[in-house]
């Protein structure tokens, strides 16, 4: 059976989302979507309160049939990458070779988002090339250039990757706007990352200008939150 599953989705659990875990379920049910995986940046925190709110379950299966897949994007020192379908401590600034060796220890696949990107930390081809990583993100909805999403594609298909489509929604309105079909007869996380690795149908739309634009002020906010709590800091060293 071919389920509909976002693999790149953000909430109010990273610094420059917006929408609490519930909107996401809402917004994504209303778009026919069977799932997604939540990838907060640099932390996991939304995997502990869906399970604390019984929106998801520690064994992998759905509830009222719908699957979360648990996951993080990591800031490693190279770039962004997603662990699906596992979770980790906290890693930023790691190198990315060990990221992904810590990440097939917790039993999740790496997987390169917008990789080329060179406005949004995207993985280089040098680095991409040293890594064991199970997939690619061929198609981010919210990609600065299109072309990004073509090069990353050519570089699947010369390596031999399976490929994934996400929306890379940071806010409940664009989540399912790209997302990737996964048929399999076992709708869990397990039965998920096996299809990964097989070859599967995307389904390919970028943001509108609207969702663009309220992505890109929600970046200026975490920017400005963080500006005034990294000046505090630097003053209290100088004192």
């Amino acid at each position: 059976m071919p389920f509909n599953i976002d693999l790149h989705t953000h909430s109010f659990f990273s610094g420059d989302g917006v929408s609490s875990p519930e909107d996401l379920i809402t917004a994504a049910r209303a778009k026919n979507l069977h799932g997604f995986a939540i990838t907060d940046h640099n932390t996991c925190e939304a995997v502990t309160y869906l399970l604390e709110k019984g929106l998801m379950r520690e064994d992998g299966k759905p509830v009222d049939d719908f699957l979360i897949i648990p996951g993080v994007e990591v800031t490693t020192a190279e770039g962004h990458l997603l662990c699906i379908g596992a979770t980790l401590p906290y890693l930023k600034g790691k190198p990315a070779r060990e990221v992904c060796d810590l990440i097939h220890e917790a039993g999740g696949f790496a997987i390169p988002p917008h990789p080329y990107d060179l406005f949004r930390a995207g993985i280089r081809f040098s680095t991409l090339e040293t890594l064991p990583i199970d997939a690619i993100e061929v198609f981010n909805a919210a990609t600065t250039l299109r072309r990004y999403n073509k090069y990353a594609f050519k570089y699947a298909q010369l390596r031999g990757l399976p490929m994934t489509a996400a929306s890379d929604a940071h806010h409940a309105a664009a989540v399912g706007t790209a997302y990737t079909i996964l048929n399999t007869d076992d709708f869990s996380v397990k039965g998920i990352l096996t299809q990964i690795t097989k070859s599967n149908e995307l389904t390919q739309r970028y943001l509108t200008p609207r969702d663009s634009m309220r992505k890109t002020w929600n970046n200026w906010l975490r920017l400005r939150r963080r500006r005034p709590a990294v000046a505090a800091k630097r003053s209290k060293k100088g004192s």
